[in-house]
C-alpha cells in the first residue's frame, strides 16, 4: 500500500475537543481530554499506531522528544485511531505494551470511534500537530526527513524547531513539509 501524506489543515485552526481512554500505565489518568493538556505552553498531538513502519522508525526518538519538551512545559499526547478488527496489533492491550516498551511519558489514547481522528483531519501515521497555549495550530507536518530505509538519521528536527520557536516566542516557519506514512485504517462505513 502506498504511503499517504498528512492533509496539512490550515494554520490557526483551533484544536478539536476530545476525551479518550488512556492505555499508557506510565501516565496516571484513565481518560485524557484536551482540557487536561491545556495548562501548558503548547500541545503536541501525534496520531500514531503500533505497527506502521513509519512510526516504528521514530518511536524511540519521539519518546525522548516528549520527555525533553514536557520538562519545558509542552504537553504531549498520542492517539491511535486504527480499526483494530483489521489491525489487531493496534488494539488497546498492544498499545499498553508499546507504551511500556518505549517508555512513553505521555498518554497514549485510543480513538475507537475514529471521531477524533476525523475532527483533526488526520490521514496518516505519524500525523503530527503543534498547538500554542491558546490551542491554535502553529505546526503540522513531518517529524523530520528520515523515513524507513532512506539512511537519514531520525532527529525530530522539523517538529523540534517548531516547538523551540514556540517556546522562545519566535516565528514558526510557515514552510512546513507534510508528514508521510501509512494511512489510518478506517472502519468500513456502515451503509
Amino acid at each position: 500500500m502506498p504511503a499517504v501524506e498528512s492533509s496539512m489543515i490550515e494554520l490557526g485552526t483551533r484544536a478539536p475537543r476530545f476525551s479518550l481512554p488512556n492505555t499508557n500505565p506510565n501516565y496516571p489518568a484513565a481518560n485524557v481530554s484536551l482540557s487536561d493538556l491545556a495548562q501548558s505552553k503548547g500541545i503536541v498531538i501525534a496520531f500514531i499506531c503500533n505497527h506502521c513502519p513509519y512510526v516504528v522508525h521514530l518511536k524511540s526518538s519521539f519518546s525522548a522528544f516528549a520527555k525533553r519538551y514536557q520538562a519545558q512545559g509542552i504537553a504531549v499526547a498520542a492517539i491511535s485511531a486504527n480499526d483494530v478488527t483489521t489491525h489487531p496489533a493496534d488494539a488497546p492491550a498492544e498499545m499498553t505494551a508499546d507504551a511500556v516498551r518505549y517508555d512513553y511519558s505521555f498518554p497514549y489514547l485510543y480513538d475507537e470511534s475514529q471521531a477524533v481522528a476525523r475532527a483533526f483531519a488526520a490521514e496518516c501515521t505519524p500525523d503530527l500537530y503543534l498547538f500554542d497555549a491558546r490551542q491554535k495550530l502553529v505546526y503540522r507536518g513531518q517529524y523530520d526527513s528520515s523515513r524507513p530505509g532512506n539512511g537519514i538519521e531520525v532527529t525530530g528536527e522539523d517538529l523540534s524547531s517548531a516547538v523551540d520557536a514556540l517556546l522562545a516566542g519566535g516565528r514558526i516557519c510557515q514552510d512546513q513539509v507534510p508528514s508521510i506514512g501509512c494511512s489510518i485504517k478506517w472502519k468500513a462505513s456502515a451503509t
